[in-house]
């Protein structure tokens, strides 16, 4: 059962938009220039800059990592004016590092805040992810299953072949197995290099991007960024954490969770209303990336709210001299 916390998420939604936006133009400057880290770190501080002009009381709750670790928009930092609603705050300044300094399709900037301790504070590990988009029954597909049975169960859902169905899956080393079962089915596997929270959201436009599922292993924190997505356009995802040594069960435990094996739901990571915001930096399926035109420049942001399941696709034109 999700809360009933007004956080004044209609006000917030413009102001999370523009944290957003703020991202992607500090950044653009770094797309195809090789360099991940200066693009991140632009993207990060204007990030920081927007959020802090916010009327919240904002906690980061999914963020650059831990705080030693990351310079700004670090876990458990305090951002916003200190006024107005308390709000968990769930962000990556740029998702798609690899993609922007390669100037590859689907770097985004991503931000997500709800009522102050509705999101999972997931800790900076890896997790199981399952996705589906909306109009299936609960739990048709699980991360029980093998991806077999998925596509199949899937498929059943739909009443169509295996082989109309197409499976998101990161391009990585560990996904070779996964990726063979699917393509076994008969089922269609679209390979992402990066960027596990646009894979997500794919399946829940599934007439306009052609993914019906998504599956595989990615970073815990984009798991929560997704399930907020999700929350706002429907569908559904189950997230599993993934251990690799006592270091990552610590940061799990200094997080709050107790049960290292727990599948959650996306109502569980995200337990109550939640307002979503991504715009794009390079070109691709969601959004387009920044544009420079003359005398200005724009982006297209995706701007979502739960609470009443409203979906803007927003372009923004900044003048430039």
């Amino acid at each position: 059962m999700s809360a009933t916390v007004d956080f004044n998420d209609r006000m917030l939604s413009l102001g999370l938009a523009r944290v957003s936006e703020a991202a992607a133009l500090a950044c653009a400057d770094m797309i195809g220039r090789g360099d991940e880290k200066a693009a991140d770190q632009a993207a990060v501080n204007a990030m920081r800059e927007q959020l802090n002009m916010l009327n919240i009381q904002g906690v980061v709750v999914i963020g650059e990592g831990e705080r030693d670790e990351a310079p700004m928009l670090y876990i458990g930092e305090e951002v916003g004016s200190g006024d107005g609603p308390g709000v968990d705050i769930a962000l990556d300044p740029l998702e798609g590092t690899t993609l922007t300094a390669k100037a590859m399709p689907n770097a985004l900037t991503v931000i997500a805040m709800a009522p102050r301790g509705t999101l999972l504070h997931a800790p900076d590990t890896y997790m199981e992810k399952l996705a589906i988009g909306p109009g299936y029954a609960k739990d048709v597909v699980s991360l029980d299953m093998s991806p077999r049975e998925r596509v199949e169960a899937l498929a059943k859902a739909r009443g169509c072949k295996t082989s109309d169905i197409t499976v998101c899956i990161l391009e990585r080393p560990r996904h070779q197995d996964m990726i063979a079962e699917v393509r076994d089915t008969g089922a269609a596997v679209y390979l992402i290099t990066d960027g596990d929270v646009a894979g997500v959201i794919h399946c829940a436009e599934a007439d306009r991007t052609g993914i019906d599922m998504y599956m595989g292993s990615g970073g815990a924190p984009e798991g929560v960024l997704a399930a907020s997505a999700l929350k706002c356009m429907g569908g559904q995802i189950w997230g599993r954490l993934l251990f690799r040594n006592d270091d990552e069960r610590g940061r799990a435990s200094k997080a709050g969770i107790t049960d290292f094996d727990r599948i959650y739901n996306r109502d569980e990571m995200v337990t109550s209303d939640v307002i979503f915001a991504a715009t794009g930096v390079t070109d691709g399926s969601i959004v387009a990336g920044v544009k420079r035109r003359p005398g200005y420049v724009e982006t297209e942001t995706v701007l979502m709210r739960s609470k009443t399941g409203s979906f803007r696709r927003m372009i923004y034109r900044n003048p430039v001299e």
